[in-house]
């Protein structure tokens, strides 16, 4: 005879994880991806004054840009009512008592979360390349009308220009980079909500370490200098230790300056955003398992 009640099960996980995302569409979150949408088309047709290349650059760095933004902005606002939600509605209580252990519980609305973030960067990304390529056709039209006529060899030198500055998969790595910002940024944010007493708190707390992750690099290197206290120092270290040090995802200057990302640092921002996640998940149960409901 089977127990009734397993340690873990990955189908009560995902079951969470379906049921959390199916919420969150409901509530219309992906009307980000509209925004989106706008701010390609105006990216797109706001710099036919630039040069061919100098318009991938500008689309690449304000499209890239918008995306990390948008997919934070999902991240924050998706996670920090998932609790307060299921609280007022008395969801989590009647979950918890079937039984559900509570980390599977926060274990799948994480998930839920992820999946959401992961189809919004997938449509994302389809629309970022699909203006690469329209735009590339467009490109490609105007430089065969102005230089008809002209030799073969400068014709030819004009088209592998564009091609070389349109899509690249360079592009790939870093749009992979922005999706793991935004699942470390649902995580702390999952972190937070599990201390705090309101949805407004945690994510006003959220963006504070947002900032306080981009600015992390920034005063480890004002206070590495030499001449600096100690106490400086070491204030410091215990900040990168408490907050996640977001710069290190910023993979998007690099690809928009035409860089292309080595693989042993793609891997390395990879498995240091998978290492991030696993511990603010870790945390946040320790501490949900503690409070009182």
């Amino acid at each position: 005879m089977q127990p009734r009640h397993q340690f873990f099960s990955p189908a009560r996980v995902s079951a969470i994880a379906n049921n959390t995302l199916l919420e969150l569409v409901r509530q219309k979150v992906f009307y980000f991806l509209l925004i989106f949408g706008v701010v390609l088309i105006g990216a797109s047709f706001f710099m036919g004054f630039l040069r061919p290349e100098l318009q991938f650059q500008v689309l690449k760095d304000v499209s890239l840009g918008a995306m990390s933004i948008f997919t934070w902005l999902l991240a924050v606002l998706a996670t920090a009512m998932l609790l307060p939600k299921d609280i007022e509605d008395r969801t989590l209580y009647t979950i918890l008592a079937k039984p559900v252990p509570r980390f599977e519980y926060l274990l799948g609305k994480l998930l839920g979360v992820m999946m959401l973030l992961a189809i919004s960067t997938l449509v994302m990304g389809g629309m970022f390349v699909l203006t690469l390529y329209l735009k590339e056709q467009i490109a490609t039209a105007a430089v065969l009308r102005e230089l008809k006529g002209a030799a073969p060899d400068q014709i030819a030198d004009a088209l592998k220009t564009i091609k070389a500055s349109a899509f690249t998969w360079s592009l790939v790595p870093g749009i992979i980079a922005i999706y793991l910002k935004a699942a470390i940024c649902a995580a702390l944010t999952l972190l937070i909500s599990t201390l705090a007493s309101s949805w407004i708190f945690t994510i006003v707390i959220s963006v504070a370490a947002y900032l306080i992750g981009h600015l992390i690099p920034i005063a480890r290197e004002y206070w590495g200098m030499d001449g600096a206290s100690w106490l400086g120092k070491g204030f410091v270290g215990l900040v990168a230790l408490t907050f996640p040090d977001l710069q290190l995802f910023n993979l998007v200057d690099d690809i928009v300056a035409g860089n292309t990302i080595a693989t042993g640092l793609f891997l390395q921002t990879a498995g240091l955003g998978c290492l991030y996640v696993a511990v603010y998940t870790c945390l946040a149960y320790f501490l949900f398992a503690k409070k009182e409901l």
